[in-house]
């Protein structure tokens, strides 16, 4: 029973490891909001990031640093509960939402790709092009709007027009300048 005790025990204390879990989230949660959406996949930021903060939470409970459970219990709390508060914050507060998750991004207009859509996001023309074709477009005349989502992961809306009217996705040849 006292070896029960002694894993339970707080090494840190609770405010300690409450401040460490709050600064790691905000922290990464910063640096995951900059550094843009493409290599998200069907994840969305902040579930990506909880994952990856409660693994490494109760990875250093069990053999990192701190010995204890107790420590890693505080870190994933803290850390789930502020997944769960901005959860509940952006659905009730929409403007927030805005700030805490990126927008989508138009990449396609009525066939025509724009520009300003693929540098804002860092995308190239061939990747834009392979994403078309996973989503069996064969010609841009085919796509009504394409969207980069906040989740990264792209939709396209098909337009009721002809097929094969536009642009080939097949075309590898990036613009020059």
């Amino acid at each position: 029973m006292d070896k029960l005790v002694e894993i339970f025990a707080l090494q840190a204390g609770a405010a300690e490891m409450m401040i460490r879990g709050t600064t790691m989230y905000w922290v990464l949660y910063a640096l995951l909001r900059i550094s843009g959406r493409r290599d998200m996949g069907s994840l969305g930021m902040a579930d990506m990031l909880v994952l990856v903060l409660v693994a490494d939470a109760a990875g250093n409970a069990m053999s990192g640093d701190s010995y204890s459970l107790g420590d890693g219990v505080i870190v994933v709390a803290t850390i789930v509960g502020w997944s769960y508060l901005l959860d509940r914050l952006g659905y009730y507060i929409p403007p927030l939402r805005r700030v805490l998750e990126p927008q989508r991004v138009c990449l396609v207009k009525s066939g025509r790709i724009l520009a300003s859509g693929l540098k804002r996001e860092h995308i190239t023309r061939s990747e834009l092009m392979e994403q078309l074709r996973l989503k069996g477009v064969a010609s841009l005349a085919e796509v009504d709007r394409a969207y980069l989502e906040a989740t990264g992961e792209f939709s396209v809306i098909r337009s009721p027009r002809g097929i094969g009217e536009g642009p080939s996705t097949l075309e590898e040849d990036e613009p020059s300048g």
